[in-house]
């Protein structure tokens, strides 16, 4: 207690490492042994670490009576990992959901990290920008560095293609069975190429790597507790989930947005266990930032319903800025590719970005400092919203469609702001529309954007509520982002993240398309007294349309056969047709209900 305590200092980072060489150790003593020294093992931790828990808890109140309660109480991070291990070992039985739990510590944990390192990038480009601008000598080395740090990146993707871009499309391509990426390959692949490109000023967020790591830390826990397939890929969106959480302070938002996007799956199962994932991710992350909302918009009035006419006006100009920014995001991908320079355009995109600190250094990074400048003063100069606008917007272009490993998710919502603001001057200039609901109109353009460009309009909604950290406007937000949403469909503009990803596999000889409308995964659970339970599969009347293809049993996966008996608990994986998914699941979840009264 003599050295006060502070969060990821030098004695904190070495207790941390010595925890994990005895968790590592542990473990792999743990796996040599058969089940039954592995269960007497795991009783008898469990209750070491509880009673250690309650003592350290009743010295605490005896003591320490002074801003304790937040220490004792079962919401503090260690309390809570005590207790759910200690429940977990009396159920007798690795629960997903304290999986789920676990994947969202590790997935937020690394984002945190992730998010701490981007923060030191910015603040060395900021210095950066403010010295070489005082000897053209400097302006030289600066030059030089952006290109060694461009020849880095291009190495990595060389050695690890799959970290390319923001990740999400890769994510889904896994959860499709059609991506297979090596964990220990792309978490310090990512982690390293992302800080590159931050330290460059490339206008790149960190939300969608995060998603990438976090999933991959899924990955990683279902790999080392051997997890069957299923749950991989639940644990995968979990991860996910945690990360957006972490990189946004936004749960609600890492939920839907694993679910809308990423799982594309709404059963009762999945969301529990990716709630699970996303609140621990976001705990974490809000101990070490606090609990402030990303965005600094003071919205200080609810959106008039006189006005209400002007937000179909502004879906409207969402919807179309949306299909510009997703068709110009596939050409210019297009262009780099048959320029010839493959992992070198990097190099390119670290170029511009030397060349835009000497004339317009707001528009690097990710765009955190426009935020601040448009939140500070929403009334400003058409021009300088226009200039601010088109270079931010060709400069994000150049950053991703090179490939480095970066994503659009910040960068889109700056883009959405700027929108948002220059159709909020031009409304007060013409049609007198208060000043006083500029932020306002600044906040719903995000939104409009998001969901014209992601295609993910319940998620869009969520994440800017949560990042304004206000629920007034979401009424707006919605009216704003449905209409964006379908004047973007109306176009048939594809969503950003299926472009990419049906890029993606084309590049491995996958086309996806092909794929479309064709299966549907779906689950459900034997329950006890149900129609099928103790029946054998090749007597069960199963629905039309649907094909059984695994059962989960006890941690184990089977092969269903025709002789094979389903017993309580066990959980059926189905393909559906995509086009019925819906009729054909109700009914096989009704035939594995029970029936008992």
């Amino acid at each position: 207690m003599a050295v006060p305590f502070t969060a990821f200092s030098l004695y904190h980072m070495l207790f941390l490492a010595l925890a994990i060489l005895l968790i590592t150790a542990l473990f792999s003593y743990y796996r040599r042994l058969d089940a039954g020294k592995q269960r007497r093992m795991q009783v008898i931790m469990a209750i070491y670490f509880l009673v250690e828990e309650l003592l350290y808890t009743t010295w605490l109140f005896l003591f320490c009576h002074e801003q304790v309660w937040h220490q004792i109480l079962p919401l503090e991070l260690c309390s809570l990992c005590v207790y759910m291990n200690a429940l977990t070992v009396y159920l007798k039985k690795d629960t997903l959901r304290f999986f789920s739990g676990v994947v969202g510590l590790c997935a937020g944990l690394i984002a945190v990290l992730y998010r701490i390192i981007l923060g030191y990038a910015e603040d060395f480009v900021a210095a950066a920008v403010a010295f070489i601008r005082t000897d053209w000598t400097h302006i030289v080395l600066w030059f030089a560095f952006l290109l060694i740090l461009g020849f880095l990146v291009a190495q990595l993707l060389k050695a690890e293609p799959l970290i390319s871009g923001s990740g999400i499309p890769q994510v889904e391509g896994e959860i499709m069975s059609f991506i297979d990426q090596q964990w220990t390959r792309v978490l310090p692949a990512k982690v390293i190429g992302g800080t590159l490109c931050a330290f460059g000023g490339l206008s790149l967020g960190r939300e969608g790597p995060s998603i990438q790591l976090g999933a991959m830390a899924g990955k990683a826990i279902a790999k080392l507790f051997h997890r069957v397939k299923m749950e991989e890929r639940l644990l995968l969106t979990c991860g996910a989930a945690a990360g957006l959480a972490a990189a946004f302070n936004a749960p609600l938002a890492g939920v839907m947005f694993a679910l809308e996007e990423i799982h594309k799956n709404f059963s009762v199962s999945v969301l529990i266990s990716v709630m699970c994932a996303s609140v621990s991710g976001d705990f974490l992350s809000r101990n070490v930032f606090g609990l402030a909302p990303a965005f600094h918009f003071e919205v200080l009035n609810t959106f008039p319903l006189g006005y209400y006419w002007m937000l179909i006006l502004l879906g409207i100009v969402c919807g179309l800025f949306g299909v510009l920014y997703n068709k110009s995001t596939m050409k210019v991908q297009a262009l780099f590719a048959k320029s010839g320079l493959q992992h070198y355009g990097v190099m390119v995109a670290m170029l511009l970005s030397g060349v835009l600190a000497l004339c317009l250094s707001d528009v690097l990074g990710s765009g955190h400092a426009m935020i601040e400048m448009l939140s500070e003063n929403p009334i400003m100069l058409l021009r300088t919203l226009f200039l601010l606008l088109a270079v931010k917007f060709a400069f994000s272009l150049v950053s991703f469609g090179s490939g480095a490993p970066g994503g659009i998710f910040f960068p889109l919502l700056v883009l959405g702001s700027f929108t948002g603001a220059i159709f909020g001057n031009i409304a007060v200039q013409v049609f007198g529309f208060s000043a006083g609901y500029m932020n306002n109109i600044i906040i719903m353009a995000m939104a409009g954007a998001f969901a014209a460009i992601v295609r993910a309009p319940i998620t869009g909604i969520i994440l800017i509520a949560e990042m304004s950290g206000t629920l007034t406007n979401l009424l707006p937000l919605a009216v704003v982002s449905l209409i964006s949403y379908l004047c973007a469909s109306l176009l048939n503009c594809e969503p950003i993240y299926e472009s990419l990803l049906h890029n993606l596999l084309m590049k491995n000889g996958v086309n996806l398309s092909a794929f479309h409308g064709e299966r549907h995964l779906v689950e459900a659970v034997v329950e006890l007294g149900s129609p099928v339970c103790d029946q054998a599969i090749c007597d069960v009347k199963w629905p039309n349309k649907c094909l059984l293809i695994s059962i989960e049993r006890q941690g184990k996966e089977l092969l269903p056969k025709g002789s094979t008996v389903l017993h309580t608990g066990d959980k059926l994986i189905a393909l559906l047709d995509d086009e019925d998914a819906p009729y054909i699941q109700h009914q096989l979840e009704k035939c594995c209900s029970s029936k008992l009264e």
